[in-house]
């Protein structure tokens, strides 16, 4: 039982989700009003910091679980004038971020799934929901804070659980029987009109082959 008047085992930060939490979580961006078409970076969605870092201003919000509605802010790095180092670890995010929201595996190279890794625009983002890695950083007051660096795919075995979605066992494919292309439209009776019958020709015996 802890003792009232000695606070040296208290948490320091009894705000913070522990570390390596897997949860549920919508991205929400906090526009920057930076846009540079040339890189594709329209809508006002990008920030520019003072030392010319572009980013992604990023506000996750935890859907379900014990941590519901709890809140976690993380930049999402687009440039750095230092080198690629951050912008690679941004797209390697991103790319983490659709592959666990649109329930595509990580290793799955087919062409539905390099579709499904392409956007139209930073507004495709803003709202996305997946399932993410909860943990920590420090701030810029070198101060403790959640931060989400990491998503996580349906190759995790928590994935279905925690994203409330039926996922097919790695490996599995369907039986050969389970496609079947479309079958031609059927032809109904009475969909075209009978063919008019053909007079006869002049002198032609009218009785069929068998009964001449």
């Amino acid at each position: 039982m802890a003792a009232w008047n000695d606070y040296n085992d208290a948490q320091s930060n009894p705000n913070l989700i522990p570390k390596g939490t897997l949860a549920k979580v919508r991205l929400t961006i906090r526009p920057g009003g930076f846009d540079d078409p040339s890189q594709g970076w329209t809508g006002g969605y990008a920030t520019r910091g003072s030392t010319g870092a572009v980013y992604l201003n990023g506000e996750f919000t935890v859907l379900e679980g014990p941590y519901a509605k709890r809140k976690i802010f993380t930049l999402i790095g687009l440039h750095s004038p230092k080198g690629p180092e951050w912008a690679g670890m941004g797209r390697s995010f991103l790319r983490g971020m659709l592959n666990s929201a649109r329930g595509i595996s990580d290793k799955d190279v087919s062409p539905q799934a390099q579709a499904a890794r392409r956007i139209g625009g930073f507004a495709d983002l803003d709202g996305l929901e997946f399932v993410a890695k909860i943990e920590h950083g420090t701030d810029a007051g070198g101060e403790t804070k959640n931060e989400i660096r990491m998503a996580v795919t349906p190759d995790h075995r928590d994935y279905a659980k925690l994203m409330g979605r039926h996922v097919a066992p790695a490996g599995y494919a369907p039986p050969a029987q389970a496609y079947a292309p479309p079958a031609a439209p059927a032809i109904h009776q009475g969909a075209f009109p009978a063919a008019a019958p053909q007079p006869a020709a002049a002198g032609a015996d009218p009785r069929p082959a068998w009964a001449r």
